[in-house]
């Protein structure tokens, strides 16, 4: 295109001007050229350099943070293995206590981290938004001087200039504008490429910055909750190992109870379902959606880890964060099985839904269906519960939540595969 421009003696007069005017068009709305991976366009800038020196230091403290962190969680792991006891039970809670405080200070450090990532991005975006100007305006100079001697013909030059030398000399100054301009154009491209690179990688930071402070909530949640734990097996046992054994025994016997509840009470729902059913509109479907209304924050999770009484029995749900008294709907059309109220123990609801599918709800504080009847999708059914010392908690409770299960023909599943 340029040398095109260039070719004087096959273009009329005035014909490289407009040339040059497609020219600057095409800057503004051509392509991106790779940039080099050895091309830094924001080095030596010791702004820029300090920020880079921050988040590095914060990556050597995310490190250290992350190590000590498993260290108390594989020490929490030796515990779960040995034989329950009070001791042991509390040794588990410290561990895991210690390793949580260490992830919420990982996650702050990733969230600074993360702030001083976008800090440098956009310190970027302003210099490479600057040099663009820059560039562009150089530009503009270059063609405004080709223009002008554009306008002149070969003999004109020849005459104006003394001899042949100077002559010479002004061709190769157009020459070395036309270089000038090329080198321009290339870095403009570059320039371009560059910067829509980090505005994309601003927006990407920008999400992974708020997935950070959401991870902190959950964190520092769980923090509160294993907290509670130790304050409630403390508070229930007085530090006696007797006490907590006898405790242990309650727990057992109320799972295998409700295991053993939901087994027997499946096979029994069937015809009850079908004869509840039959005046209802609704399509058959064991399509579940969640029983609580967003934002569903799980604080536990189906065989979690991390809960604290692994070592007893596995978490066989999933735990939802909830205030004391949050509605529960049910999640698809089903048979009440069982609405337990438990006083000040452990208080539960069970569905029965198609297709071998039931529900668990537990530490609900206050139950809305009778049993042996039908509800339909949406139908409150209850409201939760968890707050330590209020009806249907039950002990050990770790604070206001919902238990939420799901079973396959009595067997416990992860209820993340039924939910949408």
């Amino acid at each position: 295109m340029l040398e095109f421009c260039y070719n004087i003696n096959k273009m009329k007069k005035g014909q490289n001007f407009i040339c040059f005017i497609i020219l600057g068009l095409l800057i503004l709305s051509s392509g991106f050229v790779v940039a080099s991976e050895n091309d830094n366009i924001y080095a030596n800038y010791p702004e820029l350099e300090e920020i880079n020196r921050q988040i590095e230091e914060n990556k050597n403290k995310i490190e250290n943070l992350k190590k000590a962190a498993e260290e108390y969680s594989q020490k929490a792991d030796e515990y779960k293995k040995q034989a329950v006891s009070l001791q042991n039970q509390l040794a588990i809670l410290d561990n895991q206590i210690l390793k949580i405080e260490l992830d919420i200070k990982t996650l702050q450090l990733q969230v600074d981290k993360a702030m001083l990532e976008i800090k440098a991005m956009d310190y970027q975006i302003d210099r490479g938004e600057s040099e663009i100007n820059s560039h562009r305006e150089n530009l503009v100079e270059y063609i405004k001087v080709i223009d002008k001697n554009d306008r002149r013909s070969y003999l004109e030059i020849l005459i104006l200039n003394n001899s042949f030398a100077e002559f010479f000399s002004q061709l190769n100054y157009l020459e070395s504008l036309q270089n000038n301009i090329k080198q321009t154009v290339d870095r403009l491209k570059f320039l371009k490429q560059a910067l829509e690179v980090q505005k994309a990688d601003k927006e990407r930071q920008k999400k992974e910055l708020e997935s950070y402070k959401e991870q902190l909530k959950v964190r520092e949640t769980k923090l509160k909750d294993e907290l509670a734990i130790k304050e409630t097996l403390l508070l229930e046992t007085k530090s006696s190992e007797i006490k907590f054994q006898n405790l242990l025994v309650e727990l057992k016997q109320k799972q295998n109870e409700i295991d053993s509840d939901i087994l027997n009470l499946q096979e029994q729902a069937k015809e009850k379902i079908k004869r509840l059913r039959s005046g209802s509109d609704e399509p058959r479907s064991t399509l579940l959606d969640w029983p609580l209304p967003p934002p569903h924050v799980i604080t536990a999770y189906f065989r979690d880890p991390e809960y604290p009484f692994r070592n007893i029995f596995e978490h066989p749900g999933i735990d939802l964060r909830a205030k004391q008294g949050t509605p529960i709907k049910a999640p698809a059309p089903g048979y009440v099985a069982r609405s337990r109220d438990a006083g000040m123990g452990y208080s539960y609801i069970i569905l029965i839904h198609d297709n071998g599918i039931s529900t668990l709800y537990g530490h609900v504080s206050a139950i809305y269906v009778k049993e042996d009847t039908y509800v339909n999708y949406g139908d409150i059914i209850g409201l939760t519960g968890g707050m330590p010392g209020t009806r249907g908690a039950g002990p050990l409770t770790t604070g206001p939540h919902l238990h939420f299960e799901v079973r396959l023909n009595g067997i416990p599943v992860n209820p993340l595969e039924y939910l949408p």
